[in-house]
């Protein structure tokens, strides 16, 4: 039996309407004559969504029985038994109430599917299981229900349903996703603008990914070698000089003529180490292509020309920037050059942009390293030129101009001689010189055709002549192996130079440093070793590549930085003359790991300043808040001790309410200073168990009148993992603060469920705090407006955040729609309790979705945060 085919209607945001979208491919189908059903279909009331189920058969749920609540899921016997041609299965990563046939509804499309049965269903981005960290990143919210990314890979069709921000937001305001009483705490958290262009991007980067995906495995099973131009991909080959920069913006030009157009520079680095390229150029280039949207990639490879065609036909690439050759007229004598041969080997399918710069035909020196180690074809031409040179010319003298003379000929045996060694080094000029000699000897030396030399004056001629041979090829090789120096030496100062100021300035961190080194000797992996003594085991202070060394004695490089200290490096033997920058990086690495912990210390003692400046603080601020409470008790007290006043009962009832008054307020005072040393210093440790909320938030509401509170705490509530003193100290400090600003209304307490979340939201009507000062309320003796100055010494939101900290929950400050603040807490739900899972679909099902809180569905319904 054949498979049945998946289509998948993709949400970028909840109600963006994928659920409509589907039915109404269904309507087309039906039309169509297609055999259609409605396996599973939740519209969440909203009515034009209901309306598109008119018209279209629906296979009649099962209902399940769970914690003595019933519920309807999607009865699979049902539809397999009716087996239709087409069957609409929506919110795909929903999970089945306990006793169904599988735990997640996508396990049923899969059953269907294997059947022969096509499936249509829908999934909103965020619930795709590689997508959970970065949607909670976003959001806030924790997605519950997810289904795995290579399901809906494996489907068919993928169609994403995309809306623009803008446009959902104004659905959401008229009512057409949410009932109206929900609309106020959904546009001011889940779908506020940010939150909702973020999960746009992320659906149409996953589709595009998944396009790639389509055209490469295309590609493949086809065959096609050739490149296809289905999207702008512009690599750019730098070498590290100037004229770079000029080349990546060209590339970005030409990208942005055509929609979605990618840039990628490449440098081409040799195998053979450290380059004659400048370290600083290259950062800065890549920090350019980078700013501008584009990726940077490091490639080694000793044919520059095939490693820049390899790496673009390997990405699909559409066009090539390259740099007119800065060489000068002669040096096109060792080669026609990287962008003539890219040209020329590039095909059909690769276009070749050559870009004019101010650095053109200026000349460039040959690097450093292909000097020191001139390369096996350098090496036989050399070898070619001094030893098969001097026969074809005794063979073209003899020949062709046999009367030309013996001081002509030894100039031009000479000339052959500096050929080889320019070519080849002193060991080919010698041999030319010794072959050379021999050759005019035998041919041009009378008596000719034999070794024996008539004429002193000839052998003495011949002898100058090899002198003089020896002594040019001599200073030859002397020049080129002192222009070589010259080159690294430049290249090891520009290194040097660029990493002691960036080191100085203490712009690079110890792992950016070893990755500089990995980078610049092309290395596998670096690794600062460090240890306490001379016996005692080696440990990483920091690593970068795969497979780092554990000991100096595993690597195949190693330097040593003191006693106790060793870079070690993997990946292949460098030569002595690379050792000496190498101890530099090395040295480099102890001063940036020393002045990472010399400013861990500093942050520590930063912290200890700071604690000084808080009991500095608290003695200045509580100078007067502590002297008014305790005036007014002394007050009342001498009052009731007085014998010249017969006090009657009522003045006596007033004074000691005056006297308790005082002493309440002080022992708040007292109390909020106490705490907020213990905090300071370090000392809180919760004792944290699993409690419900509603056992603690009523007793924390003792201290306020009764009519200003108006609390909302459902039975139905998971419990909780906290300190119960410490949440109740901060519930009682967030709802007095409340309370003393609200004035038109009383507060309101509610507390909702948020995925692996409970949060408690304090909600009053006043004044409000503006955005900037939202985090500056929570600092110690920090009073916001206008407050009185008998108002306390503004420690109450100060401690009522470490408290939450503490305990491994949060506490922030935000706006509340129509006016006002909200205070929400934030605590760690316990594991394995709270309502039955059926109860919370239920509640997603028939009534929405709880302000603050993500129920389990996964169709245009879910995902709301307040």
């Amino acid at each position: 039996m054949a498979r049945g085919k998946l289509r998948i209607y993709l949400g970028a945001a909840p109600g963006v309407g994928k659920t409509y979208g589907m039915l109404s491919e269904a309507h087309r189908r039906v039309e169509r004559g297609t055999d259609c059903v409605v396996a599973f279909v939740e519209h969440h009331h909203r009515p034009r969504t209901e309306v598109m189920l008119h018209g279209l058969e629906q296979v009649p749920r099962k209902e399940l029985e769970y914690r003595d609540t019933r519920f309807t899921e999607m009865d699979v016997d049902a539809v397999l038994a009716r087996r239709p041609r087409v069957a609409l299965v929506d919110e795909m990563a929903h999970t089945n109430i306990p006793g169904s046939r599988n735990t997640k509804r996508w396990q049923d499309v899969e059953e269907l599917l294997a059947a022969g049965i096509d499936v249509i269903s829908t999934v909103n981005i965020q619930h795709l299981e590689s997508l959970g960290d970065v949607v909670e990143s976003i959001t806030g919210v924790r997605q519950q229900e997810t289904v795995p990314d290579e399901v809906v890979r494996r489907a068919d069709q993928v169609e994403l349903v995309d809306m623009s921000p803008e446009a959902l937001r104004r659905r959401m305001a008229h009512g057409n996703i949410y009932k109206p009483d929900k609309v106020d705490a959904a546009l001011s958290n889940y779908f506020r603008p940010g939150n909702l262009t973020a999960l746009r991007e992320l659906a149409l980067l996953w589709v595009a990914d998944r396009v790639d995906e389509y055209l490469t495995e295309y590609r493949s099973e086809h065959r096609v070698s050739k490149i296809w131009g289905s999207r702008e991909r512009i690599v750019v080959g730098v070498t590290g000089g100037p004229e770079g920069r000029t080349l990546i913006r060209r590339a970005v030009r030409l990208a942005e003529k055509g929609a979605g157009g990618e840039v990628l520079a490449v440098y081409v680095s040799r195998s053979d180490g450290l380059t004659a390229a400048s370290p600083k150029e290259l950062a800065v280039q890549r920090a350019l292509v980078e700013n501008l949207g584009g990726t940077f990639h490091h490639v080694v490879g000793d044919d520059v020309s095939g490693a820049l065609l390899d790496f673009s036909r390997g990405v699909n690439a559409t066009q090539i920037v390259l740099g007119v050759s800065r060489r000068s007229t002669w040096q096109y004598v060792f080669g026609p050059g990287v962008g003539a041969t890219v040209a020329r080997e590039s095909g059909t399918d690769l276009d070749v942009h050559l870009i004019t710069h101010d650095e053109a035909g200026k000349g460039r020196g040959l690097p450093g390293a292909r000097a020191a180690r001139l390369g096996r074809r350098r090496i036989i031409w050399g070898w070619g030129v001094g030893v098969l040179g001097p026969a074809l010319l005794s063979a073209l003298l003899v020949g062709l101009a046999p009367g030309v003379g013996l001081a002509n000929d030894m100039l031009l045996f000479l000339t052959l001689t500096v050929a080889a060694a320019l070519l080849g080094g002193l060991i080919p000029a010698l041999a030319s010189a010794v072959v050379g000699s021999l050759l005019l000897n035998w041919y041009f030396t009378p008596p000719v055709h034999t070794a024996t030399i008539a004429d002193p004056r000839n052998i003495m001629a011949i002898a100058i002549f090899v002198g003089v041979a020896v002594s040019v090829a001599s200073v030859v090789d002397l020049a080129a192996r002192r222009t070589h120096q010259a080159a690294r030496l430049r290249a090891e100062s520009e290194i040097l130079s660029f990493l002691a100021g960036d080191v100085l300035r203490g712009e690079t961190s110890l792992e950016a440093l070893l990755e500089r080194v990995r980078e610049t000797f092309v290395m596998e992996s670096v690794a600062l070793l460090e240890r306490a003594g001379d016996v005692a085991p080696w440990t990483c202070a920091g690593s970068v590549g795969p497979g780092p060394s554990k000991c100096p004695e595993d690597a195949d490089v190693d330097v040593p930085i003191g006693d106790h200290m060793a870079l070690a490096l993997t990946g292949r033997v460098l030569p002595a003359e690379d050792r000496r920058v190498l101890a530099a990086f090395a040295a480099q690495s102890a001063v940036v790991l020393d002045r990472r912990r010399l400013q861990e210390a500093a942050d520590q003692a930063r912290a200890l300043a700071e604690g000084n400046r808080i009991r500095t603080a608290l003695l200045a601020a509580v100078s007067h808040d502590l002297r008014s409470p305790l005036a007014g008790i002394k007050a009342s007290v001498s009052s009731l001790r007085s014998d010249d006043v017969a006090w009657s009962e009522e003045d006596q009832a007033e004074l000691l309410a005056a006297i308790e008054e005082g002493a309440d307020r002080l022992d708040h005072l007292v109390g909020n200073l106490l705490d907020m040393s213990r905090l300071q210093t370090g000392t809180v440790t919760p004792i944290v168990r699993e409690i419900d909320l509603d056992e603690v938030v009523p007793m924390a509401l003792g201290g306020v009148p009764e009519d200003s509170v108006d609390l909302d705490i459902p039975e139905t509530l998971p419990m909780v993992v906290v300190d119960k003193g410490l949440l109740e100290r901060v519930v009682a400090n967030v709802v007095e603060n409340a309370v003393k600003y609200s004035t038109r209304e009383p507060v309101k307490v509610s507390a909702s469920a948020l995925g692996e979340r409970v949060e408690v939201r304090v909600v009053d009507r006043g004044p409000g705090v503006p955005d900037e000062a939202k985090e500056r309320i929570f600092e110690p003796f920090q009073r916001h407006g206008d407050a009185p100055r008998g108002a306390g010494v503004g420690l109450g939101l100060a401690v009522a955040r470490g408290f939450a900290e503490a305990m491994h929950g949060t506490l922030d400050a935000e706006d509340t729609p129509g006016g006002g603040l909200t205070m929400v807490l934030s605590l760690k739900r316990a594991p394995g309790r709270g309502p039955g899972r059926g109860q919370e679909q239920e509640q997603e099902r028939g009534q929405g979705q709880e302000q603050g809180q993500e129920r389990h569905g996964s169709g245009e319904g879910a995902a709301v945060r307040s």
